[in-house]
């Protein structure tokens, strides 16, 4: 009874005489649009599209320092039913280059655009015209295998939140293998990520990123991942630090009032926890003593650890007496 009733309903509804009407202008609208849609794909248009140009034959002693599969890119004039054909089906053609026919002795190769052109255009519909085609001329470049490991560096902007600051890097891999010319080769000591930029963050900071390119350079991986460690940057210091007389003669000592010292500085909750008075070495040089004497000698800090920024004495002058070893 029930289904009837549905039927009854959507039958009154089609039936019904405002209800035909819609529906014949619908069916009108629908066709107008597809003789316009029909005149519209007979027209000539123009639409650029990459074309993938891929190095085949390799021999196995050759290393290929640019990508196996470069892009030109074309311009092509044709119907819109043509042009659609190449923008969604597999009418565009897959160049494939042989290495032997075009490359040198120089460890490069370069594929002229006219045989590019050649190419290409066997493959096209015959209406089919290129109007535009860049480069001008494809090139590739190879090596016999030279290579060297070097270490791996970031690049850019990574800048965490006010506060904090980057206490640690981590790379994995640490460093890459490298193959390009040996004239270059012999040049590249760091290689360097792509651009980065990322600000205001406060916990570890992990990135995923490609290496920086270069031309006729290959890197083996191209990619790695970086950890930025942060930590909360903090103003401290650390006291009983011993001065140590340096260039001291033999047979002679010196005493500084007072004798331990404190050290300022800023750094990260985690690296300071860590910190010892023996990490700081300060120092009262006994050969300025004697070619500048004074009432009080001056004392530096000569080494802190890594992990801490703007270290600095307290105080700068002590008092000082220079005594025979083994006299009190």
């Amino acid at each position: 009874m029930e289904r009837r009733n549905l039927w009854q309903i959507i039958r009154d509804f089609l039936y019904s005489k405002a209800n035909r009407e819609f529906l014949i202008f619908l069916f009108f609208l629908a066709l107008s649009g597809f003789f316009w849609l029909f005149l519209a794909l007979n027209e000539s248009y123009e639409k650029e599209f990459a074309i993938p140009v891929t190095i085949t034959d390799v021999p196995k002693n050759i290393m290929l320092t640019s990508d196996e599969t470069d892009t030109v890119k074309i311009t092509i004039h044709d119907k819109g039913t043509t042009l659609l054909t190449y923008m969604y089906g597999k009418a565009l053609p897959q160049v494939r280059i042989n290495y032997k026919n075009y490359a040198r002795n120089d460890g490069t190769g370069s594929i002229p655009m006219g045989e590019l052109q050649r190419f290409i255009r066997q493959q096209l519909a015959s209406s089919s015209r290129i109007t535009n085609f860049k480069p001008d001329k494809l090139v590739f470049y190879y090596n016999f295998g030279d290579k060297k490991r070097v270490p791996v560096r970031w690049s850019g902007r990574v800048i965490p939140e006010q506060l904090f600051f980057i206490s640690r890097v981590e790379y994995q891999p640490d460093s890459v293998t490298v193959y390009a010319p040996k004239e270059k080769l012999d040049s590249i000591n760091m290689i360097y990520t792509e651009q980065l930029n990322y600000v205001n963050f406060r916990d570890t900071l992990q990135v995923n990123c490609h290496l920086m390119k270069m031309t006729g350079v290959k890197t083996v991986p191209e990619e790695i991942s970086i950890r930025f460690f942060t930590d909360v940057l903090t103003e401290e210091s650390i006291s009983d630090i011993p001065i140590q007389g340096i260039n001291m003669p033999p047979g002679k000592v010196l005493r500084t009032f007072p004798a331990k010292v404190k050290v300022r500085f800023v750094t990260g909750a985690n690296v300071f926890r860590n910190l010892r008075p023996e990490d700081f070495t300060v120092v009262a040089d006994y050969n300025e003593l004697i070619n500048n004497p004074s009432e009080k000698c001056r004392i530096t800090l000569k080494d802190s650890p890594s992990g801490i920024s703007r270290a600095r004495l307290e105080i700068t002058h002590v008092d000082y007496l220079i005594e025979e070893e083994g006299i009190h």
